[in-house]
């Protein structure tokens, strides 16, 4: 068969597969490799090895990316354990159980940089009146908007509807664009919220809010076992 007849039955996918299932082929016929031209976005590559140096560069690039992005969120991970531990500490030092519920808000405001904070309990809770305190006497039962978040036993973060948020942000209500909420179990809700639409969004991680809201338990399950 001539060489013409057998390029007309090759076809550009036959010879793709042959060099994926035989990659040292170039290396035998490097006449070869020295005739391919490999086309670019910013001009031709004259030279097999320049392509493949210039790949490897692009891929490590890449990956420096990627790594720098890692270690971004590894050290914001850990500001955010030392902060859960700060307020751990906060709690434990707290000779009363309003003294604990004002270090909770105050570490949260501060430390978690939140607009406003608001603490939901429900029931009997010997606590005094306080702007970031939302006391619901009957219960649960008296807000039917949070039912079914109170279902699922699990945060979230994201936009809030307005009829959840005036509940819990009251005249601040229109100033929160993004907010987080905690269910903490019989008691209550812990809500955090703040002026930046982006500063809590779904689909986030929940570990360190899960942590906030079991610190938060622990201590109102303690304030209760005391009463």
């Amino acid at each position: 068969m001539s060489e013409t007849a057998i390029v007309d039955t090759l076809s550009a996918g036959d010879v793709a597969a042959f060099l994926r299932h035989h990659p040292e082929f170039l290396t035998d016929y490097p006449d070869i490799a020295a005739q391919l031209t490999l086309p670019r976005e910013q001009g031709r590559v004259a030279s097999l090895a320049v392509y493949q140096l210039q790949s490897l560069r692009e891929k490590n690039a890449e990956l420096e990316k990627q790594l720098a992005g890692l270690i971004s969120i590894a050290a914001e991970n850990e500001r955010l354990m030392q902060r859960v531990h700060e307020l751990n500490l906060a709690v434990l030092r707290a000779g009363t159980p309003a003294v604990a519920a004002r270090s909770v808000v105050a570490r949260l405001a501060e430390d978690f940089q939140t607009d406003q904070v608001r603490l939901m309990l429900f029931g009997p809770i010997g606590l005094p009146p306080a702007d970031w305190l939302v006391h619901i006497p009957g219960g649960r039962s008296q807000v039917p908007e949070f039912s079914d978040f109170m279902a699922h036993h699990e945060p979230v973060a994201g936009r809030l509807s307005a009829e959840r948020l005036y509940r819990l942000f009251g005249d601040h209500a229109p100033e929160i664009r993004s907010a987080a909420m905690m269910p903490l179990g019989e008691f209550g809700i812990l809500a955090i919220g703040s002026g930046d639409a982006d500063h809590f969004q779904p689909g986030m991680g929940t570990v360190f809010l899960k942590m906030i809201a079991g610190t938060v338990t622990a201590a109102l399950r303690r304030a209760q076992e005391v009463m």
